[in-house]
Protein backbone atom coordinates (compact mmCIF):
# COMPACT_ATOMS: atom_id res chain seq x y z
CA UNK A 1 0.00 0.00 0.00
CA UNK A 2 2.85 2.06 0.95
CA UNK A 3 4.31 1.87 -2.52
CA UNK A 4 1.30 2.44 -4.54
CA UNK A 5 0.56 5.52 -2.21
CA UNK A 6 4.17 7.09 -3.24
CA UNK A 7 3.65 6.01 -7.09
CA UNK A 8 0.86 8.12 -7.00
CA UNK A 9 2.51 11.09 -5.49
CA UNK A 10 5.26 10.82 -8.55
CA UNK A 11 5.55 12.96 -11.16
CA UNK A 12 4.04 16.27 -10.04
CA UNK A 13 6.53 18.67 -12.00
CA UNK A 14 5.84 19.68 -15.65
CA UNK A 15 8.53 20.76 -17.98
CA UNK A 16 7.36 24.25 -18.17
CA UNK A 17 7.19 24.21 -13.79
CA UNK A 18 10.92 23.23 -14.22
CA UNK A 19 11.74 25.87 -16.34
CA UNK A 20 10.35 28.58 -14.58
CA UNK A 21 10.92 27.64 -11.21
CA UNK A 22 11.69 30.73 -7.99
CA UNK A 23 13.89 29.75 -5.68
CA UNK A 24 12.76 27.44 -3.13
CA UNK A 25 12.47 23.22 -2.95
CA UNK A 26 9.84 21.87 -5.93
CA UNK A 27 9.11 18.20 -5.01
CA UNK A 28 8.30 16.19 -7.68
CA UNK A 29 6.94 13.38 -5.44
CA UNK A 30 8.97 10.43 -4.14
CA UNK A 31 11.49 12.46 -2.31
CA UNK A 32 12.48 13.76 -5.47
CA UNK A 33 12.82 17.67 -5.47
CA UNK A 34 14.17 20.56 -7.63
CA UNK A 35 16.20 23.04 -5.28
CA UNK A 36 16.98 25.94 -6.62
CA UNK A 37 19.41 28.59 -5.24
CA UNK A 38 19.50 31.92 -7.20
CA UNK A 39 21.48 31.28 -10.54
CA UNK A 40 21.66 27.94 -10.08
CA UNK A 41 19.08 24.62 -10.21
CA UNK A 42 20.16 21.19 -9.16
CA UNK A 43 18.24 17.71 -8.32
CA UNK A 44 17.98 16.32 -4.88
CA UNK A 45 17.06 12.83 -3.65
CA UNK A 46 15.21 12.98 0.04
CA UNK A 47 14.65 9.70 1.88
CA UNK A 48 15.16 8.40 5.39
CA UNK A 49 17.80 5.15 4.91
CA UNK A 50 17.19 2.13 6.89
CA UNK A 51 18.87 3.48 9.82
CA UNK A 52 16.38 6.17 10.24
CA UNK A 53 18.73 8.85 9.18
CA UNK A 54 17.04 11.27 6.87
CA UNK A 55 19.35 11.76 4.20
CA UNK A 56 19.67 13.81 1.09
CA UNK A 57 21.60 12.57 -2.68
CA UNK A 58 22.54 15.33 -4.78
CA UNK A 59 21.21 13.86 -8.70
CA UNK A 60 23.05 16.55 -10.64
CA UNK A 61 22.40 20.22 -12.57
CA UNK A 62 18.93 20.87 -13.54
CA UNK A 63 19.75 22.52 -16.62
CA UNK A 64 16.86 25.02 -17.67
CA UNK A 65 18.38 26.98 -20.99
CA UNK A 66 15.31 25.55 -23.14
CA UNK A 67 12.51 23.59 -22.96
CA UNK A 68 14.21 20.61 -24.18
CA UNK A 69 16.64 20.71 -21.51
CA UNK A 70 14.31 21.17 -18.96
CA UNK A 71 12.50 18.01 -20.41
CA UNK A 72 15.94 16.01 -20.34
CA UNK A 73 17.18 17.14 -17.12
CA UNK A 74 13.73 16.22 -15.45
CA UNK A 75 13.61 12.81 -17.54
CA UNK A 76 17.33 12.16 -15.61
CA UNK A 77 16.58 12.60 -12.12
CA UNK A 78 13.29 10.38 -12.29
CA UNK A 79 15.11 7.78 -13.84
CA UNK A 80 17.64 8.26 -10.67
CA UNK A 81 15.04 8.75 -8.09
CA UNK A 82 13.48 5.32 -9.06
CA UNK A 83 17.00 3.54 -8.74
CA UNK A 84 17.20 5.39 -5.46
CA UNK A 85 13.79 4.22 -4.57
CA UNK A 86 14.66 0.74 -4.98
CA UNK A 87 17.90 0.33 -3.70
CA UNK A 88 15.85 1.72 -0.86
CA UNK A 89 13.34 -1.24 -1.56
CA UNK A 90 15.86 -3.41 -0.82
CA UNK A 91 17.32 -1.95 2.27
CA UNK A 92 20.34 -0.71 0.26
CA UNK A 93 21.30 2.98 1.33
CA UNK A 94 21.73 4.66 -1.99
CA UNK A 95 24.37 6.95 -1.24
CA UNK A 96 26.44 4.65 0.46
CA UNK A 97 25.78 2.21 -2.82
CA UNK A 98 27.05 5.55 -5.02
CA UNK A 99 29.79 5.79 -3.09
CA UNK A 100 30.90 1.89 -3.36
CA UNK A 101 30.32 2.42 -6.97
CA UNK A 102 32.83 5.47 -7.18
CA UNK A 103 35.57 3.64 -4.99
CA UNK A 104 35.31 0.85 -7.36
CA UNK A 105 35.50 2.66 -10.62
CA UNK A 106 38.44 4.64 -9.04
CA UNK A 107 39.87 1.29 -7.80
CA UNK A 108 39.35 0.01 -11.58
CA UNK A 109 40.95 3.15 -13.03
CA UNK A 110 43.90 2.72 -10.79
CA UNK A 111 44.60 -0.36 -11.78
CA UNK A 112 44.27 0.10 -15.46
CA UNK A 113 46.81 2.92 -14.74
CA UNK A 114 49.03 0.20 -12.75
CA UNK A 115 49.10 -2.24 -15.89
CA UNK A 116 49.83 0.42 -18.33
CA UNK A 117 52.54 1.26 -16.34
CA UNK A 118 53.64 -2.05 -15.83
CA UNK A 119 53.41 -2.74 -19.41
CA UNK A 120 55.91 0.24 -20.57
CA UNK A 121 58.46 -1.23 -17.41
CA UNK A 122 59.66 -3.93 -19.38
CA UNK A 123 62.83 -5.80 -18.70
CA UNK A 124 65.51 -3.81 -21.06
CA UNK A 125 63.43 -0.59 -19.73
CA UNK A 126 63.88 -1.76 -15.93
CA UNK A 127 68.17 -2.90 -16.89
CA UNK A 128 68.95 0.05 -18.50
CA UNK A 129 67.81 2.23 -15.13
CA UNK A 130 69.41 0.53 -12.73
CA UNK A 131 72.87 0.23 -14.57
CA UNK A 132 72.22 4.17 -15.20
CA UNK A 133 71.67 4.78 -11.33
CA UNK A 134 73.73 1.54 -9.76
CA UNK A 135 76.30 0.60 -12.40
CA UNK A 136 77.59 3.65 -14.11
CA UNK A 137 78.76 5.70 -10.82
CA UNK A 138 80.21 3.24 -9.65
CA UNK A 139 82.82 1.36 -12.36
CA UNK A 140 84.71 2.34 -14.93
CA UNK A 141 83.32 3.78 -18.23
CA UNK A 142 84.60 0.13 -20.11
CA UNK A 143 83.24 -1.76 -17.05
CA UNK A 144 79.72 -0.04 -17.14
CA UNK A 145 79.69 -0.58 -21.16
CA UNK A 146 80.09 -4.22 -21.12
CA UNK A 147 78.03 -4.62 -18.58
CA UNK A 148 74.82 -3.39 -20.45
CA UNK A 149 76.47 -4.36 -23.49
CA UNK A 150 76.40 -8.29 -21.89
CA UNK A 151 72.76 -8.15 -21.53
CA UNK A 152 71.90 -6.46 -24.57
CA UNK A 153 73.44 -8.62 -26.21
CA UNK A 154 72.26 -12.32 -24.92
CA UNK A 155 69.18 -11.42 -23.01
CA UNK A 156 66.36 -12.88 -26.22
CA UNK A 157 64.32 -10.27 -27.91
CA UNK A 158 61.11 -11.93 -26.45
CA UNK A 159 62.67 -11.04 -22.68
CA UNK A 160 64.01 -8.20 -23.13
CA UNK A 161 61.43 -6.34 -24.29
CA UNK A 162 58.85 -8.58 -21.80
CA UNK A 163 57.14 -6.99 -18.99
CA UNK A 164 59.70 -7.47 -15.90
CA UNK A 165 56.57 -8.21 -13.90
CA UNK A 166 55.44 -11.08 -16.18
CA UNK A 167 58.83 -12.98 -16.83
CA UNK A 168 58.96 -16.19 -14.56
CA UNK A 169 61.81 -19.19 -13.94
CA UNK A 170 60.77 -21.63 -16.15
CA UNK A 171 60.73 -18.72 -19.35
CA UNK A 172 64.08 -17.54 -18.76
CA UNK A 173 65.89 -20.46 -18.33
CA UNK A 174 64.57 -21.43 -21.50
CA UNK A 175 65.42 -18.10 -23.41
CA UNK A 176 68.89 -18.32 -22.04
CA UNK A 177 69.30 -22.22 -22.56
CA UNK A 178 68.33 -21.44 -26.33
CA UNK A 179 70.89 -19.56 -26.52
CA UNK A 180 73.52 -21.73 -25.36
CA UNK A 181 71.93 -24.04 -27.34
CA UNK A 182 72.73 -21.88 -30.85
CA UNK A 183 76.67 -20.90 -29.54
CA UNK A 184 79.44 -22.75 -31.37
CA UNK A 185 81.08 -25.01 -29.34
CA UNK A 186 84.63 -22.93 -29.72
CA UNK A 187 82.43 -19.68 -27.50
CA UNK A 188 82.70 -20.27 -23.89
CA UNK A 189 78.86 -19.39 -23.92
CA UNK A 190 77.94 -21.18 -20.72
CA UNK A 191 80.32 -18.34 -18.33
CA UNK A 192 78.80 -15.52 -20.63
CA UNK A 193 75.32 -16.59 -19.49
CA UNK A 194 76.18 -17.36 -15.82
CA UNK A 195 77.38 -13.93 -15.84
CA UNK A 196 74.65 -12.47 -17.92
CA UNK A 197 72.01 -14.61 -15.26
CA UNK A 198 73.89 -12.58 -12.25
CA UNK A 199 73.20 -9.57 -13.93
CA UNK A 200 69.92 -9.91 -14.11
CA UNK A 201 69.59 -11.20 -10.75
CA UNK A 202 70.78 -7.56 -8.90
CA UNK A 203 68.51 -6.27 -12.31
CA UNK A 204 65.25 -8.08 -10.62
CA UNK A 205 66.31 -7.30 -6.92
CA UNK A 206 66.49 -3.82 -7.55
CA UNK A 207 63.24 -4.00 -9.34
CA UNK A 208 61.47 -6.05 -6.49
CA UNK A 209 63.20 -3.54 -3.59
CA UNK A 210 61.05 -0.53 -5.59
CA UNK A 211 58.17 -2.77 -5.52
CA UNK A 212 58.21 -3.57 -9.98
CA UNK A 213 58.40 -7.34 -9.67
CA UNK A 214 57.50 -9.65 -7.13
CA UNK A 215 59.56 -12.43 -7.96
CA UNK A 216 63.71 -13.28 -9.06
CA UNK A 217 63.50 -15.78 -12.12
CA UNK A 218 67.39 -15.18 -12.09
CA UNK A 219 68.13 -15.82 -8.72
CA UNK A 220 65.68 -19.11 -9.36
CA UNK A 221 67.51 -20.32 -12.33
CA UNK A 222 71.05 -20.38 -10.61
CA UNK A 223 70.96 -24.03 -9.71
CA UNK A 224 68.98 -25.06 -13.29
CA UNK A 225 71.68 -23.42 -15.34
CA UNK A 226 74.66 -25.53 -13.41
CA UNK A 227 72.24 -28.55 -13.74
CA UNK A 228 72.06 -27.95 -17.69
CA UNK A 229 75.82 -28.01 -18.25
CA UNK A 230 78.67 -31.02 -18.66
CA UNK A 231 80.23 -31.72 -15.35
CA UNK A 232 84.16 -30.90 -16.02
CA UNK A 233 86.15 -33.90 -15.21
CA UNK A 234 87.61 -33.87 -11.84
CA UNK A 235 90.84 -31.88 -11.55
CA UNK A 236 89.45 -29.77 -14.28
CA UNK A 237 89.57 -25.73 -13.20
CA UNK A 238 87.33 -23.53 -15.03
CA UNK A 239 89.94 -21.37 -16.72
CA UNK A 240 89.99 -17.81 -18.90
CA UNK A 241 90.33 -19.00 -22.69
CA UNK A 242 94.10 -17.25 -23.53
CA UNK A 243 92.92 -14.78 -26.30
CA UNK A 244 90.91 -13.17 -23.53
CA UNK A 245 94.19 -12.82 -21.06
CA UNK A 246 95.28 -9.66 -22.20
CA UNK A 247 92.22 -7.68 -21.68
CA UNK A 248 92.01 -9.69 -18.29
CA UNK A 249 95.42 -8.43 -17.58
CA UNK A 250 94.75 -4.47 -18.24
CA UNK A 251 91.09 -5.08 -16.11
CA UNK A 252 93.15 -6.61 -13.46
CA UNK A 253 95.49 -3.85 -13.42
CA UNK A 254 92.53 -1.18 -12.40
CA UNK A 255 92.06 -3.16 -9.45
CA UNK A 256 93.66 -1.53 -5.73
CA UNK A 257 94.86 -3.59 -3.59
CA UNK A 258 97.91 -6.40 -2.40
CA UNK A 259 95.33 -8.97 -3.31
CA UNK A 260 95.32 -7.72 -6.80
CA UNK A 261 99.01 -7.42 -7.17
CA UNK A 262 99.08 -10.65 -5.84
CA UNK A 263 96.61 -12.25 -8.37
CA UNK A 264 98.82 -10.24 -11.41
CA UNK A 265 102.33 -12.26 -10.11
CA UNK A 266 100.36 -15.13 -10.24
CA UNK A 267 99.34 -14.76 -13.83
CA UNK A 268 103.03 -13.58 -14.69
CA UNK A 269 104.66 -16.58 -13.26
CA UNK A 270 102.01 -19.24 -14.25
CA UNK A 271 102.19 -20.39 -10.37
CA UNK A 272 100.11 -22.14 -8.32
CA UNK A 273 98.00 -20.26 -5.71
CA UNK A 274 100.08 -20.74 -2.34
CA UNK A 275 102.47 -20.11 -4.20
CA UNK A 276 102.58 -16.39 -4.50
CA UNK A 277 100.41 -16.24 -1.09
CA UNK A 278 103.19 -17.48 1.15
CA UNK A 279 105.81 -15.91 -1.36
CA UNK A 280 108.52 -14.47 1.41
CA UNK A 281 110.73 -11.77 0.25
CA UNK A 282 114.01 -14.25 1.17
CA UNK A 283 112.96 -16.43 -2.20
CA UNK A 284 113.60 -13.88 -4.50
CA UNK A 285 116.44 -12.61 -6.41
CA UNK A 286 115.52 -8.93 -7.87
CA UNK A 287 118.53 -8.49 -9.25
CA UNK A 288 118.94 -11.52 -11.21
CA UNK A 289 115.02 -11.34 -12.08
CA UNK A 290 114.86 -15.11 -10.13
CA UNK A 291 112.35 -16.63 -7.58
CA UNK A 292 113.35 -19.91 -6.17
CA UNK A 293 110.43 -21.49 -4.13
CA UNK A 294 111.70 -24.18 -1.51
CA UNK A 295 110.53 -27.43 -2.04
CA UNK A 296 108.43 -27.85 1.29
CA UNK A 297 106.46 -25.37 -0.36
CA UNK A 298 106.29 -27.40 -3.88
CA UNK A 299 103.29 -30.01 -4.62
CA UNK A 300 106.18 -32.28 -6.14
CA UNK A 301 108.03 -31.68 -2.89
CA UNK A 302 111.03 -30.11 -5.24
CA UNK A 303 112.62 -26.38 -5.26
CA UNK A 304 111.59 -24.68 -8.32
CA UNK A 305 113.14 -21.65 -9.97
CA UNK A 306 110.79 -19.23 -11.56
CA UNK A 307 112.41 -17.01 -14.24
CA UNK A 308 111.22 -13.66 -13.90
CA UNK A 309 109.82 -11.14 -16.46
CA UNK A 310 110.23 -7.21 -16.37
CA UNK A 311 106.41 -7.42 -15.67
CA UNK A 312 106.32 -9.62 -12.75
CA UNK A 313 109.35 -7.49 -11.45
CA UNK A 314 107.83 -4.55 -11.67
CA UNK A 315 104.58 -6.06 -9.99
CA UNK A 316 106.97 -7.16 -6.60
CA UNK A 317 108.87 -3.63 -6.59
CA UNK A 318 105.73 -2.48 -5.82
CA UNK A 319 105.48 -4.44 -2.69
CA UNK A 320 108.55 -3.24 -1.18
CA UNK A 321 108.13 -2.10 2.42
CA UNK A 322 105.13 -3.74 3.32
CA UNK A 323 106.37 -6.17 5.18
CA UNK A 324 109.60 -7.58 6.01
CA UNK A 325 109.12 -10.68 5.12
CA UNK A 326 105.82 -11.43 3.61
CA UNK A 327 105.49 -10.25 -0.11
CA UNK A 328 101.91 -9.90 -0.30
CA UNK A 329 101.09 -9.45 3.42
CA UNK A 330 97.37 -9.81 4.94
CA UNK A 331 96.25 -6.38 5.69
CA UNK A 332 94.26 -7.51 8.56
CA UNK A 333 96.00 -10.14 10.44
CA UNK A 334 99.43 -9.07 11.21
CA UNK A 335 103.05 -11.02 10.29
CA UNK A 336 100.27 -13.51 7.98
CA UNK A 337 100.16 -13.60 4.81
CA UNK A 338 96.98 -13.00 2.51
CA UNK A 339 94.01 -15.70 2.92
CA UNK A 340 93.82 -18.20 0.60
CA UNK A 341 90.27 -16.33 -0.49
CA UNK A 342 91.49 -13.01 -1.56
CA UNK A 343 92.50 -13.41 -4.92
CA UNK A 344 88.92 -14.92 -5.34
CA UNK A 345 87.92 -11.50 -3.96
CA UNK A 346 89.79 -10.22 -6.53
CA UNK A 347 87.58 -12.44 -9.11
CA UNK A 348 84.15 -11.61 -7.32
CA UNK A 349 84.92 -7.73 -7.81
CA UNK A 350 86.11 -7.65 -11.41
CA UNK A 351 82.79 -9.86 -12.22
CA UNK A 352 85.33 -13.02 -13.09
CA UNK A 353 84.94 -15.13 -10.78
CA UNK A 354 82.47 -17.81 -13.09
CA UNK A 355 84.98 -17.25 -15.57
CA UNK A 356 88.04 -18.45 -14.16
CA UNK A 357 89.38 -19.90 -10.78
CA UNK A 358 93.15 -18.50 -9.88
CA UNK A 359 94.38 -22.23 -10.58
CA UNK A 360 92.43 -21.90 -13.66
CA UNK A 361 95.05 -19.16 -14.83
CA UNK A 362 97.66 -21.77 -15.20
CA UNK A 363 95.79 -23.78 -17.66
CA UNK A 364 95.43 -20.39 -19.81
CA UNK A 365 99.24 -20.06 -19.52
CA UNK A 366 99.19 -23.42 -20.65
CA UNK A 367 96.87 -23.59 -23.36
CA UNK A 368 98.46 -20.32 -24.59
CA UNK A 369 102.12 -21.71 -24.71
CA UNK A 370 101.08 -25.16 -26.32
CA UNK A 371 98.10 -23.74 -29.03
CA UNK A 372 100.99 -21.15 -30.06
CA UNK A 373 104.07 -23.68 -30.17
CA UNK A 374 105.80 -21.21 -27.70
CA UNK A 375 107.72 -23.56 -26.50
CA UNK A 376 108.78 -27.33 -26.34
CA UNK A 377 106.52 -29.64 -24.44
CA UNK A 378 109.06 -30.41 -21.65
CA UNK A 379 109.73 -26.68 -21.36
CA UNK A 380 105.96 -25.48 -20.80
CA UNK A 381 105.95 -28.37 -17.83
CA UNK A 382 109.15 -27.28 -16.52
CA UNK A 383 107.25 -23.67 -15.97
CA UNK A 384 104.28 -25.41 -14.62
CA UNK A 385 106.48 -27.42 -11.98
CA UNK A 386 104.86 -30.29 -13.08
CA UNK A 387 106.77 -33.37 -11.40
CA UNK A 388 108.79 -35.64 -13.57
CA UNK A 389 108.27 -39.39 -13.61
CA UNK A 390 111.74 -39.96 -14.85
CA UNK A 391 114.49 -38.60 -12.19
CA UNK A 392 116.95 -38.78 -14.99
CA UNK A 393 115.09 -36.89 -17.48
CA UNK A 394 113.90 -34.22 -14.97
CA UNK A 395 117.60 -33.56 -14.24
CA UNK A 396 118.23 -33.15 -17.28
CA UNK A 397 115.42 -30.72 -17.79
CA UNK A 398 116.37 -28.31 -14.86
CA UNK A 399 119.90 -28.11 -15.93
CA UNK A 400 118.92 -27.75 -19.88
CA UNK A 401 115.66 -25.40 -19.68
CA UNK A 402 117.23 -22.22 -18.25
CA UNK A 403 117.19 -20.17 -21.05
CA UNK A 404 114.11 -21.91 -22.50
CA UNK A 405 111.94 -21.77 -19.36
CA UNK A 406 113.41 -17.49 -19.30
CA UNK A 407 112.11 -16.77 -22.72
CA UNK A 408 108.89 -18.57 -22.45
CA UNK A 409 107.34 -16.42 -19.22
CA UNK A 410 109.16 -13.47 -20.91
CA UNK A 411 107.03 -14.12 -24.48
CA UNK A 412 103.91 -14.61 -21.85
CA UNK A 413 104.04 -11.53 -20.47
CA UNK A 414 105.21 -9.55 -24.03
CA UNK A 415 101.60 -11.27 -25.56
CA UNK A 416 99.61 -10.26 -22.17
CA UNK A 417 100.76 -6.71 -22.46
CA UNK A 418 101.19 -6.33 -26.24
CA UNK A 419 99.03 -9.60 -27.75
CA UNK A 420 99.13 -9.41 -31.72
CA UNK A 421 96.32 -7.72 -32.42
CA UNK A 422 94.45 -10.46 -34.05
CA UNK A 423 94.62 -12.87 -31.21
CA UNK A 424 92.97 -10.02 -28.97
CA UNK A 425 89.38 -10.57 -27.71
CA UNK A 426 87.88 -8.46 -25.02
CA UNK A 427 86.55 -9.47 -21.77
CA UNK A 428 83.43 -7.93 -23.02
CA UNK A 429 82.95 -10.77 -25.93
CA UNK A 430 82.18 -13.30 -22.04
CA UNK A 431 81.03 -10.20 -20.55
Amino acid sequence: MARTRIASNLHQLTVREVQSADEGDHTDGGGLLLRVRRESASWVFRYTAASGRRREMGLGVARRGSSAQAGDSLKLARGLAHEAREQLQRGADPIDERDKRKDAARQAEAKQKTAKAKERLTLARVAREYHERVIEPTRTDKHAAQWIASLEHHVPEAIWHAPIDTIDAPMLLAALSGVRALADSSVKIPETLQRVRQRLDAVFEDAIFHKRATTNPASAIRRKMQEGQKRRERGQFTALPYREAPAFLAKLREQPGIAARCLELTLLTAARTSETLEATWDEFDLRAGLWLIGGARMKAGEDHLVHLSSPALAALQAQRGLHESFVFPSPVLRDKPLSNMAMLAVLDRMDMRDVTTVHGLRATFSTWAYETNAARPDVIEACLAHSETDRVKAAYNRAQFAEERKALLAAWAGYLEAPPASNVVPISRAA
